[in-house]
C-alpha cells in the first residue's frame, strides 16, 4: 500500500513537471505567433499600435509577462478538467446523500449483501469507504477473544484508515489551483507596477512627454491587470465549486460511517 501511494506521489509531481513545462512552450507561442501575428497591427508590425479593436493585439502590448499569464490560464484548465473527471468518478453514480441514505436502511435490516451490491453499482469513494467498512466489520465480529470496546476501537480505526485513504485522492492537485488563485493576481499587479514604471519614463524622457510609449506603458498595466484578475477571479470559483464537491463526499462517507459504528455497537451489546 506505501509502495503504491509512493509511486501515486511520484507519478502526480511528474505530471506537475510536465504540464508547467508544456504550458510554458505553449504560451511562448501563443503569445509571439497568435497575439503577435502581423495581421493584429498596423503596418504589419508588432512594433506599432494594434488594428482597431483587434484585442489579441492589445493583449500581446501587455508585454512578456503576458506569457506568464497565459502559462498560469493555461495550467488552470489542465487542473480544472483532470480534477472535474476524477471528482466525477469519486462521487460515483447518483446522489452520495440518497445512497448514505439507502446504506443506513439496508444496515438497519442487516442486509449486507445488499450492501455490497450498491457499494458496486456506487463506483465512487463513498462506496469505497463503505465497502471496506463491511469487511472490517465481518472479520471484526468473528473475532471472539477480543472485548467489546476493543472490537468497536479496531472498526473505529478501520473506518478512519479508509477514509483517510480516499481524501488524497480527492484534494489531489487543489493545492495548484488554490495557489493560481493567489498568485494570479500578484503577476497582474507585478504587470501594473512594471507597465506604470513605463509609462513614467517615457512621460520623463528628454524633458517632454512621449506619447507611444506613455501609452504603450498605460496598456502593459491595464492588459495584465485584466489577466491576472480574471484568471484569479476563474481559479477561485473552480476551487470553492470543487471544494464543496469534496465536503459533500467526506460528509456521506463520515454519515455512513457513524450508521455502521451504530449498528456495530447495537449488536455487540445485544
Amino acid at each position: 500500500m506505501q509502495k503504491s501511494k509512493n509511486l501515486t506521489t511520484t507519478l502526480s509531481s511528474i505530471m506537475g513537471i510536465v504540464v508547467i513545462v508544456v504550458s510554458l512552450i505553449a504560451s511562448y507561442f501563443i503569445y509571439f505567433n497568435v497575439l503577435g501575428h502581423p495581421d493584429n497591427f498596423v503596418g504589419g508590425d508588432p512594433s506599432n499600435e494594434p488594428v482597431e479593436g483587434n484585442y489579441l493585439g492589445v493583449i500581446y502590448k501587455g508585454s512578456s509577462i503576458v506569457i506568464l499569464q497565459l502559462s498560469f490560464i493555461i495550467i488552470l484548465i489542465t487542473y480544472t478538467v483532470e480534477r472535474g473527471i476524477n471528482l466525477a468518478r469519486a462521487n460515483g453514480k447518483g446522489k452520495n446523500k440518497e445512497f448514505a441514505r439507502n446504506i443506513k436502511l439496508l444496515l438497519g435490516r442487516g442486509d449486507i449483501d445488499a450492501i455490497h451490491e450498491a457499494c458496486e453499482k456506487h463506483k465512487g469513494s463513498v462506496g469505497n469507504v463503505v465497502r471496506k467498512g463491511i469487511d472490517s466489520y465481518l472479520q471484526i465480529v468473528k473475532v471472539e477473544k477480543l472485548r467489546p470496546e476493543e472490537k468497536a476501537f479496531r472498526l473505529k480505526r478501520e473506518l478512519e484508515e479508509a477514509t483517510h485513504l480516499e481524501l488524497p485522492h480527492l484534494e489531489r492537485n487543489m493545492a495548484i489551483i488554490s495557489t493560481i488563485a493567489s498568485v494570479a493576481t500578484l503577476i497582474g499587479l507585478l504587470g501594473t507596477v512594471t507597465g506604470m514604471i513605463r509609462a513614467f519614463s517615457a512621460l520623463a524622457r528628454a524633458g517632454s512627454s512621449d506619447a507611444v510609449g506613455l501609452a504603450g506603458g498605460i496598456s502593459q498595466a491595464l492588459v495584465t491587470t485584466a489577466l491576472g484578475i480574471s484568471t484569479a477571479a476563474i481559479a477561485i470559483v473552480v476551487f470553492n465549486f470543487y471544494n464543496t464537491l469534496i465536503d459533500r463526499i467526506t460528509y456521506a462517507a463520515d454519515e455512513t460511517n457513524y450508521a455502521l459504528m451504530s449498528r456495530f455497537k447495537e449488536e455487540i451489546d445485544s
